[in-house]
């Protein structure tokens, strides 16, 4: 019986401690083990029940296990795991000893923001002089995230996904738009740096994924909005995520690609990875067309070296044309500059 299971695995203090750190943060258990000051064994058993229950998530990237609170999602704010957070609410603000214990814990995860930040920046201190390199060729970030947002115009954004997160900063730019941000990377590491960036958001209004834009762990028509920001240059066949944003937008929903013009930076593919040296208007308008969307006329933004484009088109009712998937030998890394 749920009920029945919720309500044991609620019949734990360290586990209402452990509902109330997930309530307002995402966590590896390493880090929930700091910070309530058990063995991670320990935590990893509480961890288990809560997971069996439903009342926690369990996602794994790269070596790292993250732990999210099931009664933050879109869908949980009614029915039992509803109650079941309305419940730790007035628990949290009614029971003056159990408040305490949450205030107590809480400070404790002023560490693990901390040290987050500090693994970011050690990151982009080792790597500043590829970053910069790139971002004196490209238009400046903060002319983009203008552009983009006059694109996607006054229109809600909805249930948005974000594919190749990187180090969130596009997820952080349209979180004020959206209602709810899922940002998904195949690489650990910009994850955790994606996570160091958003962590101040409240933990309801975004999740993160590891996966690959080539096959989306997701639901066919889950998203209003899917953006590509930066990423499709990194795969050696655009029609396979184009293809996959599409079975994932539902029909209405948008689609932006933020990209570079078609360029002959041949460096960009040894020092970035970069399998495709940007695209035409052309090329863009055709696959997604193949794709099953609608284009709007593309936005051209001028850097000094690389001019930077922005296509958004529209899902529609049915494809004009069924997306031809072509296999590859080798997914690449799907993060984009910050």
């Amino acid at each position: 019986m749920e009920t029945e299971r919720i309500i044991r695995a609620l019949a734990d203090p360290t586990r209402l401690r452990i509902m109330r750190l997930l309530a307002r943060m995402e966590l590896a258990v390493g880090e929930l083990a700091q910070v309530l000051g058990q063995s991670q064994p320990r935590v990893s058993r509480h961890v288990a029940i809560l997971v069996d229950s439903a009342l926690i998530e369990r996602r794994r990237e790269g070596s790292w296990i993250f732990l999210r609170c099931a009664l933050a999602g879109t869908g949980a704010s009614t029915g039992l795991l509803g109650a079941t957070a309305q419940l730790l609410d007035s628990a949290e603000a009614h029971d003056p000893a159990f408040a305490a214990q949450c205030e107590e814990d809480h400070r404790h995860l002023a560490a693990i923001r901390e040290h987050r930040e500090d693994h970011a920046a050690a990151y982009f201190a080792d790597h500043a002089e590829d970053w910069d390199r790139l971002r004196d060729m490209v238009t400046p970030a903060g002319d983009v995230e203008t552009a983009l947002r006059d694109a996607l115009g006054d229109a809600p954004l909805g249930t948005l996904l974000d594919i190749g997160t990187g180090t969130g900063r596009s997820a952080e730019v349209l979180a004020g738009e959206a209602a709810h941000i899922v940002g998904l990377d195949r690489s650990p590491e910009m994850l955790r740096l994606a996570r160091a960036r958003l962590q101040h958001l409240p933990a309801a209004r975004w999740e993160l994924v590891q996966g690959d834009f080539g096959a989306l762990p997701f639901a066919s028509v889950s998203f209003d909005t899917v953006l590509l920001h930066q990423v499709l240059h990194f795969a050696p066949d655009p029609t396979l995520p184009l293809a996959e944003a599409a079975r994932v937008c539902r029909e209405g929903g948008r689609i932006a690609i933020v990209d570079l013009a078609a360029h002959n930076r041949e460096e960009l593919r040894a020092r970035h990875a970069h399998a495709r040296l940007g695209f035409t208007d052309e090329q863009m308008r055709d696959w997604l067309v193949q794709s099953g969307f609608a284009p709007a006329s593309p936005l051209t933004l001028p850097g000094q070296d690389l001019t930077t484009k922005i296509w958004v088109a529209t899902r529609c009712a049915t494809p004009t044309a069924t997306p031809v998937k072509k296999s590859v030998k080798k997914k690449e890394l799907i993060h984009g500059p910050v």
